[in-house]
């Protein structure tokens, strides 16, 4: 599955992003986006395992925090670097439409994860996923992306059974042509091909 740049996707829970351009970088694709977040709106606590993600506040405040820190907050002009494996999480933290610019790299399968994610929301009518869709997505994809607020045991063994479920019952038919997921091992190569 590829997007052309630029890319809009939008949950219909009060968060819309635009990824805009691709710059490529030695070290990696850096993918160069923005986002609108409603207020009190934002993706709850989460981890890229292999991927670094930036914003900066172009308008509104945003309120964020790292698994086991208190919550800190940045207004415009500000920015926020999240490092790779770091649980994180972001909201907006004022009364008016949170807009931020924002980077990630290298960005790996973002794109397809998070439109993929944006549309299991509006599937659901909830800030919570599909079921079906989320499984699909948070077990094909464990190497890259994890999500903290679901319980340990629901993560680790409900949703990859709900996943084969949904794989004998024929609900991925819309994944068809999915990327394969990015393993530790290939980033680890790359960087070193590039070093």
């Amino acid at each position: 599955m590829n997007y052309p740049l630029p890319h809009t996707i939008e949950n219909g829970n009060g968060e819309t992003l635009t990824f805009l351009r691709l710059i490529e970088e030695p070290d990696g694709d850096r993918l160069v986006g923005e986002n609108f977040v409603a207020p009190t709106i934002g993706p709850p606590m989460h981890v890229h395992w292999l991927q670094d993600e930036g914003f900066t506040v172009l308008n509104g405040r945003i309120g964020y925090q790292t698994l086991g820190q208190p919550e800190r907050f940045a207004g415009p002009g500000e920015s926020i670097v999240f490092k790779r494996g770091v649980p994180h999480r972001f909201w907006n933290a004022g009364t008016e439409t949170l807009h931020c610019s924002s980077w990630i790299k290298p960005t790996n399968t973002i794109v397809f994860f998070l439109t993929s994610i944006f549309e299991a929301q509006k599937k659901s009518g909830k800030p919570q996923p599909e079921i079906f869709d989320a499984a699909y997505l948070l077990t094909r994809y464990a190497s890259e992306y994890d999500m903290l607020e679901i319980p340990r045991f629901v993560r680790k063994v409900i949703m990859p059974l709900t996943y084969q479920l949904g794989r004998l019952l024929g609900k991925y038919k819309h994944f068809e042509g999915a990327p394969e997921p990015i393993k530790p091992h290939q980033v680890l190569e790359a960087q070193m091909l590039n070093a």
